[in-house]
């Protein structure tokens, strides 16, 4: 008999895992502990020997599963929720429990580095980012610490019969928090809760708050996982600018968790000037306010913090100075070098090219701006016909038959990437005539040029120049001249033929 292992971040959402699998395996014959502190000792104790023995089916833990006291008889499946509040450490610990585990890890803001890992392939990741039904999204304000504000906040979600959270993410003050705030809304019924009280207090109040009973709860982050209240439909962070991006989304899901509008008010202290990647955070979290962002804002947190060391410790880095794209074409070199190859200096030019036609993507074929941001990028990478033709597909597919434009885009890209098989920096296309600029440093074999130019007949002609280039006459008939699929087709077997300048590298 195998062990499942649920590890996740906080005890409260360890016992509401646990509450939902106790009543989910009620018919069937299945064993279901949860381990944490909110278990005396004795208790520890007997579930930590049941799992040694084997005889436990599911255990639902903390950080408290990962002390050197628990063993697993046998291990079969790893659960991670709330991925991105484990630290590294705590990841290298739990590689140690079993070498050929399966893990599944849950979570919605991936930390950078687990994202670039995901998009590198070195981990496989599925998305989800169809919401519930009749999910609406949360309702997000930017705005300075106003009392005024926060009174009318609160007051409008009692009218309808909700629950407010507060957050105040420090423990030293929170009471004179929840002081303010009840004196603020009398009416309200006010607790505060944080992860330095004693167990069983943090856990009755918790309970009162679940079950109605006390309407406005003045928290510290703890409560940023775990919690799935339908009838919570207000947050107020104060000092949200203190708060990390991940952080910030994951607070702002603990409302909205009905068919309720939801609001969430993200506060800063008055005339604070806010540092810049602060002031980043705040505008990414009240941008992406539809459901399943997370995946969205986890791209953002990367852009802004960086991948971080992925054969280190590090989960975060700089790459703010060269974006996301350069950083992944820099990491590749890097890791290239490591593994023993040599990063070509031939293979460090840029090439461009410059047509004298239509080629782009109109509002009218694809409407959302993201979308058509994601196919430019994805066509910019085209590198061989095969690549093309499954673009080619899945426009057609997705979008309906293409427009003249998107079909040269497309092998215009693919043009661009034989040109810079072949050492050149720059096509330009004027009228009838092309121009080819060689990269100076091109391995390429001169003395097979006289052939080519032969082979062309006085329509390539190569000029010797510090920097060398082509001139390539197209047809002088109109109809070829002004057609693009027949000017396109002309350049790719002049570059096709090109491929026999290439000088054949030295065996090793």
């Amino acid at each position: 008999m195998e062990n499942r292992f649920f590890l996740v971040p906080t005890t409260i959402l360890a016992q509401q895992h646990y509450n939902t699998l106790v009543q989910r395996m009620k018919d069937f014959p299945v064993s279901v502990e949860v381990l944490s502190r909110f278990r005396s000792a004795a208790e520890q104790k007997k579930i930590i020997e049941r799992l040694k023995k084997g005889s436990l089916d599911i255990v639902v833990g903390t950080h408290r599963v990962l002390s050197n006291d628990v063993k697993f008889k046998n291990l079969g499946l790893l659960i991670v929720d709330e991925e991105q509040r484990f630290g590294v450490s705590h990841k290298e610990k739990i590689k140690q429990l079993k070498k050929d585990v399966d893990v599944l890890t849950l979570t919605a803001t991936p930390i950078p580095r687990t994202l670039h890992m995901s998009l590198a392939g070195i981990r496989d990741m599925s998305v989800l980012d169809e919401p519930p039904v009749d999910r609406l999204p949360i309702q997000t304000y930017v705005l300075e610490h106003n009392d005024e504000i926060i009174r009318e906040a609160i007051s409008r979600e009692l009218a309808r019969g909700g629950q407010v959270y507060y957050v105040y993410n420090r423990v030293n003050g929170i009471d004179e928090i929840a002081n303010t705030v009840a004196r603020l809304v009398p009416e309200a019924n006010v607790a505060f809760a944080h992860g330095q009280m004693h167990e069983r207090a943090l856990e009755k109040i918790m309970y009162d708050f679940i079950s109605g009973e006390i309407d406005v709860l003045v928290s510290t982050t703890i409560i940023e996982t775990g919690l799935d209240i339908s009838n919570v439909n207000t947050m107020i962070i104060d000092d949200a600018d203190r708060l990390g991006l991940a952080q910030l989304y994951q607070l702002r899901g603990r409302v909205g968790r009905s068919n309720r509008t939801a609001y969430a008010f993200l506060m800063y202290r008055r005339d604070k000037m806010l540092k810049e990647v602060a002031e980043k955070r705040l505008h990414a979290i009240k941008e992406f306010t539809e459901l399943g962002s997370g995946f969205k804002i986890a791209m953002r947190d990367l852009e802004i913090r960086g991948a971080g060391n992925l054969l280190g410790a590090e989960q975060s880095g700089h790459m703010e100075a060269v974006g996301y794209d350069l950083y992944c074409k820099m990491l590749n070199e890097a890791v290239k070098s490591m593994k023993g190859g040599q990063a070509g200096e031939e293979e460090t030019f840029e090439t461009t090219v410059d047509m004298d036609m239509d080629a782009f993507i109109p509002a009218t074929y694809i409407k959302n701006e993201v979308q058509k941001l994601d196919i430019y990028k994805r066509i910019a990478e085209i590198e061989n016909e095969e690549e093309l033709m499954d673009m080619q597909e899945e426009l057609t597919d997705r979008f309906g038959e293409m427009p003249a434009a998107v079909n040269n885009l497309l092998n215009i890209a693919l043009l661009k990437s034989i040109c810079h098989s072949v050492y050149i920096t720059g096509l330009i296309h004027r009228e009838n005539e092309v121009k080819l600029v060689m990269y100076p440093k091109a391995r390429l074999a001169v003395e097979r040029i006289p052939q080519l130019l032969t082979k062309y007949q006085g329509a390539l002609k190569f000029i010797t120049q510090a920097n060398p280039y082509f001139v390539y006459q197209l047809s002088n008939d109109r109809k070829g001249r002004n057609d693009p699929v027949s000017i396109i087709g002309s350049l790719t077997t002049l570059l096709e033929d090109f491929k026999e300048l290439l000088a054949l590298m030295p065996v090793q």
